[in-house]
């Protein structure tokens, strides 16, 4: 099979290239050479300041021989979009792709195969690799996804594990969600094996969702993918282990983990906003190195940016939407703010009995293990304001009467304020108006919003109002 036989949907290049020609104001293009230390970080962070969101993409970045892309995940609008549709429908969208998974398919010829290095020849100072914040230990890997898979299954599992550089062919991480791959970990230890793993650093960001997605142990991510890409994933097996990745990755380093092996790493910036130095320090032995002969580096800004929250949080709120709405039919919707990074949710209802938020509440708290506090409104409320749901807070809700607390629950190891172990208390706040609520919401009739539209336009037209 030849490239041209391969799907260009699937190119992470291509990807970049349209999005440009399509959407050229959605993206912030630097021609000026910026720094590998914090300067992509300083970029981002200065763009939120401003209300802005754009994807960045930087063509110069000092000590980084390739070109950076990062952001991409920054906006709804613009995942939406990946999926075919609006931010009103992005949960909808996902869920629907999610829910059709396709095997993926193998393909003879790759650009990930352009150029391999292995045994002696590994040295991962060739992988670029940025520092974005000053409180971390050094420079990370921040998009690597972990592929690994089942050892008696074959089913695989992808998840992202922030990684530095320990020695020339060894990466420090930290498999701290504990979550499948750490499963697959532990029934290599049980047979006396290291694990084999993949790492893949740029890909469509189809396929970088589809890492985040919140499947079963016995579901492949890579068919979530190609769901998502609404075509098979296509692949090749890495050299010496045969891990399936993508064909058009951009870089991907193929080794072991072993259960015994540790070495320190971090702090790192984590979601939480707080510098972490949590970690369960595995070790990853790097045997093998493959990369496009031009690739580029698709990074994923850490801390507590809405690029890294809602890589996470979108496919975590279109589960806990599809189960609430299926479960409680008068939720209206669910949203996770980046104001309470991943451990607030806000869920919108209508309520229609006594109890019915609290409900609610129980439910998305026994549901997901990293939210501590859940704040109910009714379905008039914009959820995706925080301004409107602590103005809800303030009006509708009594302490007394309207919060409901439970602790001793497994929470997630980076909240800065659990145990180490990652124990958490959680919490419901109901802002529902609730049986016998007594107001009435201020009104502005549509005349005069219209006419005062009309006056702003001529003021902004002319430079001021005229008597």
């Amino acid at each position: 099979m030849t490239y041209s036989e391969l799907s260009q949907r699937q190119n992470p290049h291509a990807f970049l290239n349209d999005y440009l020609a399509a959407h050229p104001e959605d993206v912030l293009t630097v021609e000026d050479a910026i720094a590998a230390d914090q300067g992509v970080t300083g970029l981002i962070y200065e763009l939120a300041a401003q209300g802005r969101d754009e994807m960045l993409l930087c063509r110069k970045v000092d000590g980084v021989a390739v070109p950076v892309v990062s952001n991409v995940f920054a906006s709804r609008r613009r995942i939406a979009r990946l999926l075919d549709a609006g931010p009103e429908s992005l949960h909808a969208a996902f869920t629907a792709r999610a829910a059709q998974p396709l095997a993926s398919r193998y393909v003879d010829s790759a650009p990930i195969l352009e150029v391999v290095h292995s045994g002696a020849d590994v040295d991962l100072a060739t992988v670029p690799m940025l520092r974005h914040f000053a409180s971390d230990l050094a420079p990370y890997i921040t998009s690597g996804i972990i592929v690994a898979e089942d050892p008696d299954t074959g089913v695989g599992n992808l998840s992202y594990h922030r990684s530095m550089i320990h020695s020339p062919n060894e990466l420090a991480t930290s498999l701290h969600s504990r979550g499948d791959l750490w499963r697959i970990l532990a029934r290599y230890a049980e047979r006396g094996e290291p694990m084999p793993v993949a790492m893949v650093i740029g890909g469509h960001p189809l396929f970088m969702l589809a890492a985040s997605a919140r499947v079963g142990y016995d579901v492949d991510e890579r068919s979530i993918a190609g769901g998502l890409l609404g075509e098979p994933l296509e692949v090749v097996p890495t050299p010496k282990y045969g891990i399936a990745v993508p064909a058009w990755s951009d870089f991907v380093l193929e080794g072991t983990i072993d259960a015994a092996a540790h070495a320190a790493e971090g702090p790192f910036g984590e979601f939480s906003g707080y510098s972490s130095n949590r970690s369960t320090n595995n070790l990853i032995q790097v045997s093998t190195i493959m990369r496009r002969r031009r690739p580029i580096l698709f990074d994923v800004e850490g801390g507590n940016t809405a690029e890294h929250l809602n890589l996470a949080r979108i496919p975590r709120e279109s589960e806990m939407a599809e189960k609430l709405k299926s479960r409680f039919p008068d939720v209206t919707a669910v949203h996770y703010p980046t104001s309470g990074t991943h451990f607030h949710c806000y869920v919108a209802l209508r309520q229609r009995r006594p109890g019915q938020a609290r409900q609610v509440m129980l439910g998305l708290l026994g549901w997901d293990p990293y939210v501590k506090t859940v704040v109910a409104v009714d379905s008039d409320i914009d959820i995706t304001d925080d301004a409107a749901v602590l103005w809800a807070l303030a009006t509708h809700f009594q302490p007394h009467r309207d919060i409901l607390t439970a602790d001793g629950l497994p929470g997630s190891p980076l909240d800065p304020s659990s145990t180490s172990d990652g124990t958490t208390s959680r919490m419901g706040l109901d802002a529902t108006r609730g049986p016998g609520f007594e107001g009435r919401r201020i009104e502005i009739s549509e005349g005069a919003l219209a006419h005062a539209r009309k006056i702003l336009m001529q003021n902004t037209t002319t430079g001021g109002i005229h008597a």
